[in-house]
C-alpha cells in the first residue's frame, strides 16, 4: 500500500513543471528588446506560469488517476497495467512535446501564447502543415520529437518510477483520495483559473510569459466566439445607436429611419461630380506594413514600385488595419464594420446576404469577382464572398461542399508555375485575375467589373520564383516583400496594356494588417499602421490624405469620388467630407479598440473599459483618466454593430 504506485504520475507532474519553465525562459530569451520586461514582473509571470503548468499537468494526469482508480489491485504490475502505463506515458509526453515545440514558431510570429488563431490552424490542417513543411524539416522535427520523447521515458526509468509504480499496489482509498483530488483541483482550475489570471501587468509580453500554451489554446477553443453583450461594457441600445447615428450624420447622408436601431442611410452623390462607373481592381496584399514602405521610412528599398506609384496615386498615410488577420481586412473592406469580438464576420455562420460592398457595386451594375491563389475553404472565404454577391475564383480542389451563389472556377494545373502551402505565387494570381477581366471585357452588353484579389506571397514559408529579385527565395520576410513589390509591378504594367485600363479601371492597394501585431501593449497601435493607394483615378485626384482613417472608411470614400448616390449601411465615411470625424478601429480577437488622434479606448471581456495616451509614433500607451465621452462613442461603435449582425439588421 505504498504512495510509490504513483510515482509515474509524480514523475509526469515534473515533466511538465521542468520542460514548461525551459520553455516560458526560452521565451523570455526571445522577447526583443522593446518588451521592457521588469525583474519583478518576469518572477510575478513564473509564478503564475507554474500555476497554469500545474492546471495544465493535472488534466493530462486525471484520465490516469482514473485508470489506477477502475484497476483491481491484483492486476497491478501486470503485462497489460505495463503496456498502458508505457503507452499513456509516452502519449501524454509526446503530445506535450509538440506543443511546447509548436509554441517556439507562434511566438517568433505572434508574441504571444496558442490563442484562437492557434485553433484555426488546427481546423485547417492541409496549409498548415504543408507551410510547416515548407519552412521547417518536418521529418527530422518529428523524429526529433520521438527522440527527445524516447529519451524523457528513459530518464523516468532510470529514476526506478517505473519500477516502483509496478512494483507496489495502493490501497482503495488511497487510489480514492488521489482521485478525488485531482478531480478536485482540475475543477477548481476549470472554475477559479481563466486565462486573464495571467494578465493584467500592464505588460503584454510579461502577460504572455504567466500563461502556459497549451491551456491558452484550449481557453482560446472555449471562447472563439464572444458575444459582446455578455462579455463587454454596454449602454442602453437605444443610446448606443442614438451615439452612432450622429457620428455618421452627414450633409450628404439622409437616414431612412428617423430613429431606431438602425443606421441604414442613403448617401447622396456629391453635385460637382458626375457619376462614373470604372472597372475597379482591389488588390489586398497579405501582411503588408506601411513600414515596409521607404514613404514611411524603411531604408531597404524593399518597395521601389510601390514608392513611385505612390507618386502617382491618391495615398493615405494614415490609415489603421481593423485587425491582425487576413479575415479582419476582409470583413473591413467588404463589410466596413467594426471589427467583432471573437471570430471575424466572415468565419460566422449566417453571414451570407449581408449588406456589402457587393450589394453597393451590384446596384450600379457591376459584376464582382473574388480571387484567391489558394483554397478559398481556408478561413470560409469562398462562402462569404459566394454568397455576398461575388464569383470566386481560386485554386481549391474541383469537388467542394462549399454552397455557393456564385459561380465558382478554378484556376488550373496548367496555369501555375510556382506553388507553396498557402497558394500559387503573386505572378501567378495576378495572371488570373488578367484572364477574368479580359474575359468580363469581351462580354457583349459589357458591365463594369469589381476584382478582389487575396495574395499570399508575403506569408511564411516566403517563398517565391527564383531569379525575379536578388533576395534568395525562402530565406524570409524581405525577399517576399520585395518579391511582391516585383509582382505588383509586373501586373499594373500589364494591365496598362489591356483596352479596357483605359475604360478607365481603378486600382486599389491595400494591406489586409501588418506583419506582426507583436508587442508589449495589449493593442499595439503601431503595428496597425498599413498603406492604401487608390490608383489611376479618374480627373485630377493626386493627393496625399493624411486624416486618422480606418480600412472601413476606403469604399465609402472611393464612392464619394465617383459620384455614387447609393444606400448604405457602412460605419465607414468618406474621409474627404468637411463632417468627417478622425478616428480608426482596432482590435485583437478580445480587444476593442477605438481611438480619436491619440486617445485609446479599449474595452476587454469582463466588462472593462480603460483609455490611454498614445505617445511615441505609436509605440507607448499611457493610462490615462477615462473620458466618458470617448469611452461611450467605443461602447457604441461595437455595441451597435455587433447587435446589427447578431440581430440581422446587416442583411440587404
Amino acid at each position: 500500500m505504498n504512495k510509490g504506485r504513483f510515482s509515474v504520475l509524480l514523475s509526469f507532474f515534473g515533466f511538465v513543471w521542468v520542460v514548461s519553465l525551459l520553455v516560458r525562459t526560452s521565451l523570455l530569451g526571445m522577447s526583443p528588446g522593446e518588451a521592457h520586461l521588469s525583474f519583478a514582473g518576469v518572477w510575478v509571470a513564473y509564478l503564475k506560469g507554474f500555476l497554469f503548468d500545474t492546471a495544465v499537468a493535472t488534466y493530462f494526469a486525471l484520465p490516469y488517476g482514473l485508470y489506477l482508480w477502475l484497476l483491481p489491485r491484483k492486476w497491478s504490475g501486470s503485462r497489460m497495467d505495463r503496456v498502458v502505463t508505457y503507452t499513456g506515458f509516452f502519449l501524454s509526453v509526446m503530445i506535450l512535446m509538440f506543443a511546447f515545440f509548436a509554441e517556439f514558431p507562434f511566438w517568433e510570429e505572434f508574441g504571444c501564447r496558442f490563442n484562437f488563431i492557434a485553433v484555426d490552424y488546427l481546423i485547417y490542417t492541409y496549409e498548415v502543415v504543408n507551410n510547416i513543411n515548407q519552412s521547417y524539416p518536418l521529418p527530422l522535427l518529428i523524429g526529433g520529437m520521438i527522440a527527445a520523447t524516447l529519451a524523457v521515458v528513459l530518464l523516468v526509468r532510470r529514476t526506478g518510477a517505473f519500477k516502483r509504480t509496478f512494483g507496489q499496489v495502493a490501497s482503495f482509498g488511497l487510489r480514492s483520495a488521489v482521485l478525488a483530488a485531482l478531480v478536485l483541483a482540475a475543477t477548481l482550475f476549470t472554475l477559479y483559473l481563466p486565462n486573464s489570471f495571467a494578465e493584467g501587468s500592464g505588460n503584454r509580453y510579461a502577460d504572455e510569459l504567466g500563461k502556459a500554451g497549451v491551456y491558452s489554446f484550449f481557453a482560446a477553443y472555449r471562447g472563439n466566439a464572444l458575444e459582446y453583450d455578455a462579455f463587454y461594457r454596454t449602454i442602453p441600445n437605444e443610446e448606443a445607436f442614438a451615439i452612432e447615428r450622429r457620428e455618421l450624420a452627414s450633409p450628404q447622408a439622409t437616414f431612412t429611419e428617423a430613429e431606431g436601431e438602425s443606421i441604414r442611410r442613403r448617401v447622396d452623390g456629391k453635385d460637382s461630380v458626375a457619376r462614373v462607373r470604372p472597372n475597379i481592381v482591389l488588390v489586398t496584399i497579405e501582411s503588408f506594413s506601411a513600414s515596409f514602405m521607404r514613404r514611411f521610412g524603411n531604408e531597404k528599398e524593399l518597395t521601389p514600385f510601390l514608392d513611385s506609384l505612390a507618386n502617382h496615386a491618391i495615398l493615405f498615410t494614415n490609415l489603421y488595419a481593423n485587425g491582425t488577420r487576413t479575415v479582419r481586412g476582409m470583413e473591413a473592406l467588404a463589410l466596413s464594420t467594426p471589427p467583432t469580438p471573437g471570430n471575424s464576420i466572415v468565419r460566422r455562420p449566417g453571414n451570407g446576404h449581408l449588406f456589402s460592398i457587393g450589394s453597393v457595386l451590384a446596384a450600379q451594375g457591376y459584376r464582382s469577382s473574388f480571387i484567391y491563389g489558394g483554397d478559398g475553404y481556408f478561413d470560409n472565404m469562398n462562402a462569404f464572398f459566394g454568397n455576398n454577391g461575388f464569383d470566386i475564383i481560386d485554386r481549391g480542389s474541383r469537388v467542394t461542399t462549399d454552397k455557393l451563389e456564385g459561380k465558382r472556377a478554378r484556376i488550373p494545373d496548367e496555369a501555375v508555375t510556382f506553388e507553396n502551402a498557402w497558394g500559387i505565387c503573386d505572378e501567378d494570381l495576378y495572371a488570373a485575375a488578367l484572364r477574368d477581366a479580359d474575359e468580363k471585357a469581351r462580354d457583349a452588353g459589357r458591365q463594369p467589373f469589381f476584382q478582389f484579389i487575396m495574395t499570399t506571397s508575403n506569408h511564411r514559408p516566403y517563398t517565391y520564383p527564383e531569379g525575379k529579385i536578388d533576395i534568395p527565395s525562402g530565406s524570409g520576410r524581405p525577399g517576399a516583400v520585395k518579391y511582391t513589390d516585383y509582382a505588383l509591378r509586373r501586373f499594373i504594367e500589364q494591365m496598362r496594356e489591356r483596352p479596357w485600363f483605359s475604360d478607365p479601371t481603378v486600382v486599389i492597394i491595400v494591406a489586409d494588417h501588418c506583419a506582426n501585431s507583436a508587442g508589449r501593449n495589449a493593442i499595439n497601435v503601431d503595428r496597425y499602421r498599413i498603406p492604401c493607394l487608390i490608383y489611376n483615378m479618374p480627373g485630377d485626384t493626386l493627393r496625399t490624405i493624411d486624416k486618422q482613417c480606418s480600412q472601413i472608411d476606403i469604399f465609402p470614400t472611393l464612392f464619394a469620388m465617383l459620384g455614387w448616390t447609393y444606400d448604405s449601411e457602412f460605419y465607414g465615411q468618406d474621409v474627404l467630407a468637411d463632417s468627417y470625424r478622425q478616428r480608426a478601429f482596432v482590435g485583437t480577437y478580445q480587444k476593442l479598440g477605438y481611438m480619436e488622434r491619440d486617445s485609446l479606448v479599449i474595452l476587454s471581456p469582463q466588462r472593462l473599459a480603460e483609455t490611454f495616451l498614445v505617445e511615441d509614433n505609436d509605440t507607448k500607451l499611457t493610462p490615462i483618466a477615462a473620458d466618458s465621452t470617448l469611452e461611450k462613442k467605443a461602447i457604441a461603435a461595437y455595441q451597435s454593430a455587433s447587435w446589427l449582425f447578431k440581430s440581422g439588421g446587416m442583411r440587404e
